[in-house]
């Protein structure tokens, strides 16, 4: 057999050739701000990785992009590993310090920065000193301390590569850090070989089936774990990628899908529930005939969330997978469970010493994971190593398996609520209670409770009047009654993290603070 190497270049080679004419759009504001087809995309890609050279960058170099979907993003996640370098994608919603935290463990020496993010390197450059040049993707901005560059400025004046140097699959080709809901963000480092098998994994049948035929609205960021994957698996595939740009607003997301007739949406829980929110205001105004699947991510699709868009004519897909898995591990098109594992992608759980737990539907264990695109330790020091035994990563997500392979997330380990000394779960009381036509978003976390050690409470955003012994009854229908919260905090908004997920550290800190907003309720009777 040939020795070839599995290269995230080469993704791009049956895009060019094959689907070469196949027009994509960038998007801002709503409309079209350039189309661009893989032959063009490819040029660009060729173009960058050039002008980069030109600029001494060199295999290993760490290259950060503070930037939004838009295709010249795109031609960097192409571009930069292409010659050897790396990309680092740049969380531009984590806090500055996050921010300047991350650029200096990836120790980036370049920055591609969307012009509306240049205030962010502004900010950041007297604590980065690594950085050497910045180049601005949309202008041409003049920062202290470093060599600025326009992009196109570069693109134009460089002599596009004949084609993209070959070496080892193993060489690293991205880093991404977790979004640090719980401390300082941890990093993960990508291989091509990591990132192509991944890509073809999510292009199977019996997985993501990312396909050519299909239109792919991509809402999640391009900043965070590659949108998921779509953008390398829909290159690859050929698929018409629909990328909106800086600051998507729900409004411009209507719009786009009224307009460039996806039928695929990818974005998280959050966005989809935003875009369902305004679509509401003036149904009249939209169409949104054209979808036919809505990806959701990063959290469990709420129920009530699925049904509205299934009431639209799209069907809900879901999955399970995180930073560390690059990201995705399961999937399911539908909205019962996290799915199965995908190809080459195997999955356990275990108990408190390690020892496997059965596949019976039943039985409650941590999640482990292990895999060609599961990352085997943290960049540097910025992860524990406890993270990690006998060659699993330990996930910290606590699921049963079905015997047919069906992984059904219970709770994260850290939201699990034990209250006299039973197990409650935060998700399954967040799903229910989104189910009440009065919740729009609901999220539970635990409170030490001096008798009981924890309880659960509630913060809702409400669409209409509902009282607290209402929502005792509704919950204590369905759960036992020491599942019932002890309190329903009333908030016009639930904190999220940067990327979309319930920020439960925020609510725990503002809860044990005392500053949310709350209408209380008597405790629920609990088992003795």
């Amino acid at each position: 057999m040939m020795d070839r190497p599995l290269l995230v270049s080469s993704l791009l080679h049956r895009a060019e050739r094959v689907f070469g004419d196949r027009v994509n759009v960038s998007c801002a504001g709503g409309e079209v701000r350039r189309e661009f087809t893989y032959r063009e995309l490819g040029s660009a890609a060729r173009r960058l990785a050039a002008a980069l050279l030109e600029l001494g960058v060199r295999p290993g170099t760490k290259i950060g992009s503070l930037a939004w979907n838009s295709d010249r993003h795109l031609a960097a996640y192409f571009g930069v590993p292409g010659i050897g370098a790396v990309l680092h994608t740049i969380n531009q919603r984590m806090p500055a310090e996050h921010i300047v935290y991350s650029v200096n463990q990836a120790e980036d020496e370049v920055l591609l920065v969307d012009a509306d993010l240049v205030p962010v390197v502004r900010e950041i450059l007297p604590a980065t000193p690594a950085v050497k040049h910045v180049v601005d993707l949309g202008g041409f901005a003049d920062l202290p301390g470093v060599r600025t560059w326009s992009f196109d400025t570069l693109l134009e004046e460089a002599t596009e590569l004949a084609e993209f140097p070959e070496f080892d699959e193993r060489t690293a080709s991205s880093i991404c850090f977790t979004s640090g809901t719980t401390g300082l963000p941890k990093g993960v480092v990508y291989t091509h070989r990591s990132t192509v098998l991944h890509a073809l994994a999510i292009s199977a049948a019996d997985g993501v089936a990312m396909s050519g035929h299909r239109a792919y609205l991509i809402a999640c960021q391009m900043s965070h774990v590659h949108s998921w994957g779509a953008p390398h698996a829909g290159t690859l595939q050929g698929a018409r990628l629909i990328l909106p740009g800086p600051h998507p607003t729900p409004a411009d997301f209507l719009r786009i899908i009224t307009t460039q007739a996806p039928d695929v949406l990818v974005g998280a829980p959050a966005v989809a529930a935003l875009i369902r929110d305004e679509y509401r205001k003036n149904p009249a105004a939209h169409d949104l005939s054209s979808l036919k699947t809505v990806w959701m991510g990063g959290q469990t699709p709420p129920a009530a969330l699925a049904d509205w868009w299934a009431s639209v004519g799209a069907s809900t897909a879901n999955g399970w997978g995180m930073t560390e898995t690059s990201p995705m591990g399961t999937f399911l098109n539908g909205r019962d469970t996290q799915g199965v594992q995908l190809p080459l992608f195997e999955i356990r759980i275990v108990d408190d010493t390690g020892r496997e737990l059965p596949w019976d539907g039943r039985t409650t264990g941590e999640l482990e994971a292990r895999g060609p695109w599961v990352t085997g330790a943290y960049l540097g020091a910025t992860g524990p190593s406890g993270s990690f035994h006998d060659g699993w990563l330990r996930t910290g997500d606590v699921a049963v398996i079905s015997p047919a392979g069906a992984l059904r997330i219970k709770d994260r380990a850290k939201d699990l609520i034990k209250s006299g000394g039973e197990w409650i779960s935060s998700i399954e009381l967040e799903n229910h209670l989104m189910l009440h036509p009065a919740v729009d978003e609901a999220a539970v976390i635990g409170v030490p409770h001096e008798k009981w050690q924890e309880r659960p409470v509630a913060w809702i955003v409400t669409s209409a009047d509902v009282s607290d012994d209402e929502l005792k009854d509704y919950i204590g229908a369905k759960f036992p009654r020491y599942w019932v919260p002890d309190a329903f905090v009333r908030v016009e908004a639930i904190p999220k993290t940067s990327v979309g997920k319930l920020d439960k550290m925020t609510m725990r800190t503002r809860q044990a603070a005392g500053t949310a907003r709350q209408d209380t309720c008597a405790p629920a009777m609990l088992k003795a």
